[in-house]
């Protein structure tokens, strides 16, 4: 069975918060929805989340035939699935649920159609289990909330078809997303592994009074947090490197990191511990709501996309600048040489009785202007990567730079 049909027409099953946020991100990309959900209020919910994101996914920007008018709902699940070319579903996380609701939407949904979860813990060789078309079901996990974050894991179960994956994988890419493929089945997957990792230190340091909660969020957020934003632990180890990059990392910092693994606390997550959390968080909240605080951090996320977004485009821009000159240095070089033929060819009427001299001159002023331009090309070249090298690794932010991060949140670095 292949899944490369035109994917237009999009279910979204369970319309939570995670649904109605990826019903948003699904019609700012110009495709038809059609949600479910047998809640009391859920098209109200929906409806009202939907408006609410679309500002946002506004100054995002809106793909052609982007529109809240192209939303239906239904709470009816097999109405909702006949016509889907994809599934996206958002269920409870139990297992029992997800089984019987996987089994109920593989008898609805067209067979050549791919059906995502959502679940952040379920494998999916859970889900799949009772299917008749297994082979179609995937997990497409995204951060929260997809329609601001672009990370999507695509995970295949134990009876998935390696061209559902793709087709997941060339679809997710297709509307913005950052799609990875996590090749073995996993509980929480691999982000929420990573988050829970970190946590897990956190909340050691603060069990054992090194650090109190706020202090703990700081010197992530302000440290380290905004580094990970421009590139992924194992590229700043190459950069923290320095000149050696990672080969360096390895050789002389790869022990001492190894040793420090080794020190890591295991805290014991007592009562105790979580009220200490509760009442931590709940100062540094202050009066906010947990709506303010959600909006503030999508608003400051959708800002750095930008700034990364511009930068990357300007690394481009400055790329292609440089390619442009290096063939205009080039073509000249060629047109010279070009002229150089010429003169020789038509030295005896040109040049009678200083033919010889002329050409030699000529020669070699061409071949020192040839050679100018390969090193010029070659070391114009190595700057630019190195400036761009240069650009990201650096650590300690302009004066201006720090103003803007002070009152935003976000590193211009990116």
């Amino acid at each position: 069975m292949t899944y490369n049909k035109p994917i237009r027409r999009i279910a979204i099953v369970g319309t939570g918060v995670i649904g109605a946020s990826w019903a948003a991100q699904y019609l700012a990309r110009g495709f038809d929805v059609v949600a479910t959900d047998p809640a009391p209020n859920a098209e109200a919910n929906l409806r009202k989340y939907v408006d609410e994101a679309w500002e946002l996914l506004t100054s995002i920007g809106l793909s052609a035939g982007a529109s809240r008018d192209r939303l239906n709902f239904t709470t009816n699940l097999q109405q909702a699935l006949a016509n889907a070319d994809l599934v996206q579903e958002n269920g409870p996380e139990r297992p029992d649920f997800k089984i019987k609701l996987y089994t109920d939407m593989d008898e609805a949904t067209p067979v050549d159609s791919i059906i995502a979860s959502s679940s952040s813990g379920i494998t999916p060789s859970v889900m799949q289990s009772k299917c008749q078309h297994p082979e179609r079901v995937v997990v497409g996990h995204p951060f929260n909330p997809p329609h601001i974050i672009p990370l999507v894991e695509v995970v295949g179960g134990a009876k998935t078809s390696p061209e559902a994956i793709k087709q997941a994988m060339t679809f997710y890419s297709s509307i913005g997303k950052k799609a990875i493929h996590v090749r073995k089945e996993l509980p929480g997957h691999v982000a929420n592994r990573l988050q829970a990792a970190l946590y897990r230190e956190m909340l050691y340091l603060i069990e054992q009074g090194v650090l109190s909660v706020e202090e703990t969020d700081a010197a992530v957020c302000y440290g380290p947090g905004l580094r990970w934003g421009v590139m992924g632990q194992s590229l700043q180890w190459h950069v923290g490197g320095g000149a050696g990059g990672i080969n360096h990392f390895m050789d002389h910092l790869m022990d001492p990191l190894t040793g420090m693994m080794k020190s890591l606390g295991n805290p014991q997550v007592t009562p105790q511990l979580k009220q200490t959390i509760i009442d931590g968080v709940t100062r540094e909240a202050e009066s906010r709501s947990v709506d303010e605080l959600a909006q503030e951090e999508n608003k400051l996320i959708v800002g750095y996309l930008a700034l990364r977004a511009k930068a990357n485009h300007g690394q481009t821009e400055l790329r292609d600048q440089k390619k442009r000159g290096h063939y205009k240095s080039l073509i000249a070089a060629a047109s010279l040489g070009a002229v150089i033929i010429m003169l020789y060819l038509f030295r005896s009427v040109i040049f009678p009785n200083y033919a010889g001299l002329v050409v030699a001159l000529c020669c070699v002023a061409i071949g020192l202007f040839l050679v100018r331009g390969v090193i010029h090309m070659l070391l114009d070249f190595d700057k630019v990567e190195e400036a761009e090298i240069n650009k990201k690794e650096s650590i300690d932010l302009p004066l201006e730079a720090n103003a803007v991060v002070q009152e935003t949140g976000i590193s211009p670095q990116t």
